[in-house]
């Protein structure tokens, strides 16, 4: 090889290098701006929320929305509704999530599993009004019969205590309604789990005799337990701010009450803001913003509850 050709090997090599390195520089630019971009929202958000609440949280008790003698005393028996909504639509959602998340992964046929993965995840497409509608026209009238007989037969109960709603619009068909609203991405991110179980392990689960069932207990389900409290931490939080199917299916009252079928029920923060912003005016407007607040940090503790969990089982 000439001199020359060895030079302009070692140029092409070197323009080569540049370029490489002119790619790392802008994807790395463009990370380094994403990231800080969302930072930058958070803290304007916050920012918002804090500013626009302090007149809330300072203004005497006359001024404030109904019969409070604080903000705190308005904003709790609603903050009690969003998470006692959202644990009741969680409790039902996840054992369901996680059969239908096997069954498309390890069950199913491959004919069968990809059209029935693929109309699970379509529900997630349909709006949230949709669901409320479907909550008052079909779901309410149809579970009030069971309602009757749950109080009749299992009032002794204090979640079944009644009297029964004569509507079925009660805090259970709402945790209904939210439920089914966060089962296709709670199904979507365990059977992403489920798959990538190793098979090596699966394989070897079976060849010493373990049953399809066995095999599921020992390999994937542990293997997967990471990526399915990451879902119920995904569907928690979307439970949490749902507003509109909420608003519409529930018979809100602002108290605190573990009953699930009665017609007064614990009302949510975000449903609450979207029944009654629009009427709202002067410090109405600020307590609206302020029980947003609460909102946000609820979904914050959650997110970082999530996290710590995740990291526990990560280093157990």
């Amino acid at each position: 090889m000439s001199a020359t050709e060895v030079a302009e090997e070692k140029r092409l090599l070197e323009d080569s290098g540049s370029s490489h390195r002119m790619g790392d520089r802008i994807f790395y630019g463009a990370a380094f701006g994403s990231g800080l971009l969302i930072l930058g929202i958070l803290i304007a958000v916050s920012a918002f929320l804090l500013a626009q609440s302090v007149p809330a949280l300072i203004a005497p008790a006359e001024e404030l929305p109904g019969d409070s003698s604080s903000f705190w005393s308005y904003v709790l028996p609603f903050a009690f509704g969003t998470i006692w909504v959202a644990l009741i639509a969680l409790l039902i959602a996840t054992p369901i999530s996680i059969a239908v998340a096997l069954f498309v992964s390890h069950y199913a046929p491959r004919s069968l599993a990809k059209p029935f993965g693929y109309v699970i995840d379509l529900l997630a497409a349909v709006p949230s009004v949709v669901f409320g509608l479907w909550g008052i026209g079909v779901l309410a009238p149809a579970v009030q019969p069971i309602y009757v007989w749950l109080t009749e037969n299992l009032g002794w109960i204090p979640l079944f205590q009644g009297p029964a709603s004569g509507t079925g619009r009660t805090a259970l068909t709402a945790a209904l309604v939210l439920a089914v609203m966060i089962l296709p991405i709670m199904t979507a991110m365990s059977r992403e789990v489920f798959v990538q179980t190793p098979v090596l392990q699966q394989e070897a689960a079976l060849a010493l005799g373990a049953t399809r069932w066995e095999m599921v207990r020992t390999a994937v389900l542990p293997h997967g337990r990471p990526g399915i409290i990451s879902a119920m931490m995904l569907g928690l939080g979307r439970a949490l701010g749902e507003t509109m199917a909420v608003a519409m299916v529930l018979s809100p009252a602002a108290i605190i009450s573990f009953a699930l079928l009665t017609t007064q029920n614990p009302n949510t923060i975000a449903a609450n803001i979207a029944l009654n912003f629009p009427e709202a005016f002067g410090i109405g407007v600020n307590t609206l913003i302020a029980t947003g607040l609460v909102l946000f940090a609820i979904t914050l503790v959650v997110n970082m509850l999530a996290r710590w969990i995740i990291r526990r089982g990560n280093n157990a």
